[in-house]
């Protein structure tokens, strides 16, 4: 039995998959975080009309299965799924996704916490904001735009 989803994909998340994924009979709590795109301006008021992901995909994979294992010796994990977006995704579409399930629900919570702070702060993927006048924004995970919004 698999007990770990763990995906770059360049098709649509579905937050009902990863649930129905990670449900398991030992598990009393199920905890899911979806960051989406968000509607956003930049400093011209152009209106952001998606973002771009890329990864270093073998590299990237492996570091996100790295974060499954230390979340499972950390907390008592029944399953989980990690899935990121690769490519094109529109505003108010899910980019990434994580789904724990753990006897009790404050595990539950603190292991999908812990994974998505350390999936933005360890994963090789990388953002590009598109904006409607055609300008690009390649966004630093730590400190935000690498260059000003055209």
């Amino acid at each position: 039995m698999t007990t770990d989803w763990i995906e770059l994909i360049s098709e649509a998340i579905s937050p009902a998959q990863a649930a129905a994924f990670v449900a398991d009979p030992a598990a009393g709590g199920i905890a899911i975080f979806v960051g989406t795109t968000r509607a956003d301006a930049n400093a011209k008021g152009h209106a952001l009309i998606a973002l771009h992901y890329e990864a270093y995909v073998e590299m990237a994979l492996e570091q996100l299965q790295n974060l499954a294992r230390e979340a499972r010796g950390k907390w008592p994990i029944a399953k989980l799924a990690i899935l990121h977006r690769i490519g094109p995704v529109l505003v108010a579409e899910p980019s990434v996704l994580v789904a724990v399930s753990t006897p009790h629900r404050t595990e539950a919570f603190e292991a999908c916490h812990w994974i998505i702070d350390r999936l933005k702060e360890t994963a090789a993927i990388w953002k590009m904001e598109k904006w409607a006048n055609g300008a690009e924004t390649w966004i630093d995970p730590k400190s935000g735009p690498l260059h000003p919004n055209e």
